[in-house]
């Protein structure tokens, strides 16, 4: 990487889920401590209307597993933080990025985001980029991320690139393997920033870092840094 080429976004996949528990307040605040400049998780809504981060949604209350969207807040399992709570124990000084698990959540989340966080440095991810596209105007001061994979997009990538630019979506993700120098610099052309996921090892993280990523998610922080951060 040029001395001169800004870092890509390093974003603690889950927290620093390969340090401690994944998705709760102490991991995040750990990654953060170990010099991630990001954080993801996924985001759902409750019966009560509250943004909470957890990955798939189901949590265990009882003896019955059930969605989060079918239960209140205040019976949710404790390790389960709110989005406001995340801001609360971490303030707002990094880039979150967010995987819209359930599209009910986003009025929570952009209320939460424009109270406590900073929406310029909120990434939000789908993998519908028509559906991001056409709530740009309700989120029209956070960024949309086209979640998707190379062999999607049968149009061809370039076609891809102009259609997701012209709606009005920021940045495009996809797992690192289907990335290469030339599709860094197509998507580049039509102003998108490109980010890279399941970036677990070094030779892979330097690979996406040689190429021009903007940005990369990793479950191990340390490991992470030890490339991007030099």
């Amino acid at each position: 990487m040029s001395s001169t080429a800004p870092a890509p976004i390093a974003f603690a996949h889950r927290g620093a889920r390969a340090h401690a528990p994944e998705n709760t307040l102490a991991e995040f605040q750990l990654a953060l401590r170990l010099g991630a400049t990001g954080l993801e998780s996924d985001v759902w809504i409750t019966e009560n209307g509250e943004a909470v981060l957890d990955h798939d949604g189901i949590v265990k209350t009882l003896f019955r597993r059930r969605s989060v969207g079918e239960v209140h807040r205040r019976h949710l399992p404790s390790h389960v933080p709110t989005l406001a709570e995340l801001y609360d124990s971490c303030g707002s000084d990094f880039e979150l990025s967010l995987d819209l698990k359930d599209t009910n959540a986003l009025p929570a989340v952009l209320d939460v985001v424009r109270r406590i966080g900073d929406p310029a440095r909120l990434w939000l991810c789908h993998p519908d980029w028509t559906y991001l596209a056409s709530q740009r105007g309700a989120a029209h001061d956070i960024k949309l991320v086209d979640s998707t994979r190379l062999k999607r997009m049968k149009e061809g990538p370039e076609r891809h690139a102009s259609q997701v630019a012209e709606a009005g979506i920021n940045a495009v993700n996809m797992h690192h393997s289907d990335w290469n120098m030339g599709l860094t610099t197509l998507f580049h052309r039509f102003g998108l920033v490109v980010f890279g996921w399941d970036a677990q090892f070094d030779r892979v993280l330097k690979g996406l870092v040689d190429m021009g990523i903007d940005g990369v998610y990793c479950d191990n922080v340390e490991t992470m840094m030890s490339v991007i951060g030099k």
